[in-house]
């Protein structure tokens, strides 16, 4: 009895990973109710087969959802209040409003110049070299990264980048791998009769953490650096701002460290990546007189 029981969960399992929801509860139901009929499982066995089925076709149907802009924002405001909780704010009103309009700017000529609420700049007042860039638009520099800038075209280079994860929906990405990864979870557990797992807020809290502490894959990484050097250009930058701030990393990076070194690849591979893709020689950046003026008013004493 109890292996027949088994194969049927397994079939059941298996509806569910391959069909629809609806059609994975229509076929569960009849064959669960022929399976009691000839008494293969008991009629407790059936109702806690059909109820868990259930759960697990709803857990099915989140996962395979989109999400709106307006959740994406929320989802990013959920991890900005972790980051923050972690990092402080660097409270210079003229600083950040300089970060702001650059970002805006680059913001505006990616593919993605609109999301809900707009894209927001903040500097986090530590020494610690990193960004962070969560869904609907919130990004985080930190006045250790923005010290490895010599120019307004490094650290357009930086902005472009975290703009490059939100515009590729990275977040989002990691998030619903999440919630994969935890849909599997549940079907275990609900065909185990163990309790559901509150999947939701723990692919926030994961995927937080990971932003934090790993970092997006190598290829995540490399995508955002190409959706930079595509911004830099349309706004006028000079493309070699990223490969000057990275640079820059090389020589300042401890391995030791926190942050940058332990969230993002070795900046080498990705001078050599970017150089490669683009097909040019690195050559230091000539900026505006004008343009290096107001950087140093801004960035110069942080």
């Amino acid at each position: 009895m109890k292996r027949k029981t088994f194969f049927l969960c397994l079939f059941l399992s298996a509806a569910l990973l391959f069909c629809g929801c609806q059609a994975t509860l229509t076929t569960t139901t009849k064959v669960t109710t022929q399976a009691e009929k000839k008494g293969v499982i008991s009629p407790e066995k059936a109702k806690s087969i059909k109820k868990s089925t259930a759960k697990i076709a709803k857990a099915d149907s989140k996962r395979r959802e989109e999400f709106t802009p307006e959740q994406e924002y929320y989802i990013g405001r959920s991890v900005a209040a972790v980051i923050m909780n972690k990092y402080p704010s660097y409270t210079s009103q003229p600083v950040n409003e300089y970060l702001n309009l650059i970002g805006q700017a680059l913001a505006q000529v990616s593919d993605m110049p609109e999301i809900f609420l707009g894209y927001r700049v903040l500097i986090l007042n530590s020494d610690e070299i990193n960004a962070f860039a969560t869904p609907g638009g919130h990004i985080f520099i930190t006045k250790g990264l923005l010290r490895c800038c010599r120019t307004e075209d490094a650290v357009a280079a930086v902005l472009a980048h975290e703009i490059g994860h939100i515009q590729l929906k990275h977040g989002i990405r990691a998030i619903k791998q999440e919630r994969l990864i935890e849909f599997g979870k549940t079907i275990v557990t609900e065909i185990g009769g163990d309790k559901l797992l509150e999947t939701f807020d723990g692919a926030i809290g994961d995927f937080t953490n990971m932003m934090i502490n790993t970092g997006y894959s190598r290829p995540f990484e490399y995508a955002a650096d190409d959706v930079a050097q595509t911004l830099l250009r349309r706004l006028g930058y000079d493309p070699n701002g990223l490969v000057e701030v990275l640079m820059v990393m090389e020589k300042k990076l401890n391995p030791e460290d926190t942050g940058f070194g332990k969230t993002h690849p070795p900046p080498q591979d990705r001078i050599d990546k970017v150089l490669k893709k683009t097909g040019i020689k690195y050559s230091p950046v000539l900026t505006p007189q004008v343009r290096q003026i107001r950087f140093m008013k801004n960035i110069g004493n942080i």
